[in-house]
């Protein structure tokens, strides 16, 4: 049996394969494409895609597929074989550098909101070298990028690499500044935690809810949920501990850094979180970790659910994007440093993210906005709606100094050209974390936790990219102009604090009176639904930040908004459509079945002992039948809603047709079926329950 070191990367054409694999002229051009985003010249690529599929053939590949992201949040591939006919009459195997560089799969079924007409079919896969290939099954996977015949991008990956690229423009500029000339790229780096549930497969497939859906759109509250907290970093079961040995295993082959795992919160909750790699490598690995998730689930009898809120009453997941800036020479840009120097550096970056995410806290928001991750934000188990800054005290403290121009009086000070005092070390952990703060600085990179499980971290680290770039443009545009560095770094640190402080918090984001005060006295967003952010990203600041960047194009962001209200509208008519048919042909059925043999049973009592009262019959079918009529009204009146969404105008319409009227209707109609679960025997409930799902794996 191989070593975990030896097993590592073993699917993956990553660089000691290279180095193996091709000459060091081929290799020396190839690593200069990845690392410093030159051109890749034809040559390079014919040898590169010759050593890739005698690497993959020699593994037992068949196939190859350019690996691309659409815009349905998940990845789509096809395969095409290595086999081409020879003159004799049998095969050889082949693949070109022109097939490895560009493929061309039918993209008239994809998600393009009005880019592209459905008779258009034609679309490009580009290969993105920055990202290994790997094996998956029988098939060599080569992670592209996706655009239309027009060029528009119709994927999550190409804005991704656009916006690293804009932050990585800007970061060089300022790094000049400060004399750091030997740096050649800074790139963003991401490690992003994964929550999930685990359910018995058997249970899910009786649960048209969870099939559909991938929620619960019915269930009565459990005796026992997680009031007890005792699931949280408990002993993992060992049908899970099967499933997670063979989770990592699978992982680690694919070379994602798969390091931790244990149980969360809620029953059935899990959360698998990995070390941090550059952006769009995160990108694809998180992408095949959701994906090698469920398979490897269904193999030991489970099912992994990824929703944000599978089940009503307990914690949903989210997915914590643990971001930071860091050069190609290994410095991590926002670490603090050993030197004022440093310090000065540091501090401008931290300005530079606080200044982004207070000017763009809309973007940030619609970024992590699904259907499903508004039931999630603002529901005290995970960040509210509103966006915020966590620093900690004692950073915040030293801004306060900055600001006010006093001499910072915590630890030990050393004069720092901004004129006031401030340590030369910034020690970390000098304050506890704080998990209700939606971006929470953590020692050398921040953490945005608004993230819902289900959600491609392509989008939210896309914004946050981009809304960075934009302040580092800002602030290279004043000092590369400045008479006085010193003196225009020092302005323009303290201004920043003074203009953007209203976006920092360290307090309990759960408390209503924070709620308040954000929105009310400081001024903040609070866009507690989809329907209530996404058509923000049209608004003109937005649309001139990203299209002046080139992260987008008007067209691409317009097609955006399109396309993310359609899903949401979407999402939810399938949830409605699937609640009424539920209520009709399961619950309605059993709760009369039910009261049926209850009246049967009431009857033969009355005929054989005539003084009996039948108490708990006549309250049980009491309540039952006018809860069988309360759950008739609430389908009719679902169902009728969900009609007049035909006559909506455009996506942004019925979307808010399903925010104010739609999901009302859900919950009454969800409160009544509950309601009624509690009153009737388990025997006549026509699927498995919360306490049989959420405790039903041993």
């Amino acid at each position: 049996m191989k070593s975990v070191t030896e097993e590592f990367g073993s699917l993956v054409f990553d660089d000691r394969v290279m180095r193996a694999t091709l000459s060091a002229e081929v290799y020396n051009s190839l690593k200069k494409t990845i690392d410093e985003g030159a051109s890749l010249d034809i040559s390079v690529a014919n040898a590169v895609a010759s050593a890739m599929k005698d690497w993959a053939v020699e593994k037992g590949a068949t196939h190859f597929t350019h690996w691309f992201q659409p815009l349905t949040g998940i990845t789509a591939e096809k395969h095409d074989s290595f086999i081409t006919p020879a003159p004799d009459g049998r095969v050889i195997m082949e693949f070109s550098g022109k097939e490895l560089i560009k493929g061309e799969p039918d993209a008239s079924s994809f998600p393009s909101g009005g880019i592209r007409a459905t008779f258009e079919a034609r679309g490009y896969t580009a290969w993105d070298p920055t990202s290994y290939a790997f094996i998956k099954g029988k098939t060599l996977c080569i992670p592209t990028a996706f655009c239309s015949y027009g060029g528009e991008a119709l994927d999550k990956k190409t804005p991704l690499l656009r916006s690293m690229e804009a932050l990585n423009r800007q970061a060089l500029r300022i790094l000049k500044l400060f004399g750091n000339t030997d740096v050649k790229c800074v790139r963003t780096s991401v490690g992003p935690e994964q929550e999930y549930f685990l359910v018995d497969r058997e249970m899910f497939e009786k649960r048209r809810d969870l099939v559909f859906t991938g929620r619960t759109l019915f269930g009565a509250k459990p005796p026992k949920g997680q009031e007890m907290e005792d699931h949280y970093f408990g002993v993992i079961k060992p049908r899970v501990a099967a499933y997670m040995e063979e989770l990592n295993e699978e992982l680690w082959k694919l070379g994602v850094l798969a390091k931790t795992e244990h149980n969360e919160v809620a029953p059935a909750q899990h959360e698998l979180a990995p070390i941090y790699t550059t952006t769009n490598i995160a990108t694809d690995h998180n992408q095949l970790t959701m994906e090698i998730m469920q398979k490897v689930a269904l193999k030991h009898g489970l099912v992994c659910l990824l929703h944000e809120k599978p089940f009503a009453g307990v914690n949903g997941s989210g997915k914590h994007n643990n971001w930071s800036i860091s050069t190609n020479t290994g410095v991590n840009l926002l670490s603090p440093g050993e030197t004022p120097y440093e310090n000065a550096q540091f501090l401008l970056f931290l300005c530079a993210v606080i200044k982004a995410v207070d000017d763009y806290q809309d973007l940030l928001r619609l970024a992590v906005a699904t259907a499903g991750n508004d039931h999630r934000l603002g529901a005290n188990e995970a960040p509210p709606a509103v966006v915020s800054i966590f620093l900690g005290d004692e950073l915040t403290a030293i801004l306060e100094a900055i600001e006010s121009g006093k001499p910072y009086a915590g630890r030990k000070k050393t004069a720092l050209k901004l004129g006031v005092d401030v340590l030369p070390v910034f020690p970390r952990d000098t304050t506890d974390r704080n998990r209700t703060s939606p971006f929470a600085f953590t020692g050398n990179k921040f953490e945005f936790r608004m993230l819902g499980s289900s959600n491609s971290i392509a989008c939210a680290n896309i914004m946050l990219n981009s809304a960075v770039a934009e302040s580092l443009r800002i602030y290279a545009d004043r000092l590369e102009g400045a008479e006085d560095f010193e003196k225009a770094l020092n302005d323009m640190i303290r201004k920043t604090i003074k203009d953007h402080k209203r976006i920092l918090f360290n307090g309990n984001g759960y408390d209503d009176a924070w709620i308040k005060e954000a929105t009310e006295v400081r001024g903040l967003l609070n866009y507690r639904t989809t329907p209530d952010c996404m058509p923000h990203l049209l608004d003109k600041k937005n649309v001139e930040m990203l299209t002046l960047h080139k992260v987008y194009s008007e067209t691409e962001l317009k097609a955006r908004t399109e396309i993310m209200l359609d899903n949401y509208c979407k999402t939810v008519v399938i949830e409605a459509n699937t609640m009424a048919d539920m209520a009709r042909r399961d619950i309605l059925p059993a709760v009369e079945s039910y009261i049926r043999d209850l009246s049967e049973t009431a009857s033969a009592k009355v005929r054989f002992a005539p003084d009996s009262p039948c108490g708990f019959e006549r309250k049980t079918v009491s309540g039952l039948s006018l809860l069988a009529e309360q759950i008739l009204a609430c389908t009719e009146a679902l169902e009728e809603a969900v009609v007049k969404l035909k006559f909506a105008p455009d996506a942004e319409q019925e979307s808010c047709m399903i925010r104010d009227n739609v999901l009302p209707k859900m919950s009454a109609l969800r409160a009544a079926a509950d309601e009624a679960e509690t009153l009737t025997a388990g025997k006549y409930w026509p699927f498995p329950t919360y306490g049989d799902l959420l405790f039903g794996v041993k």
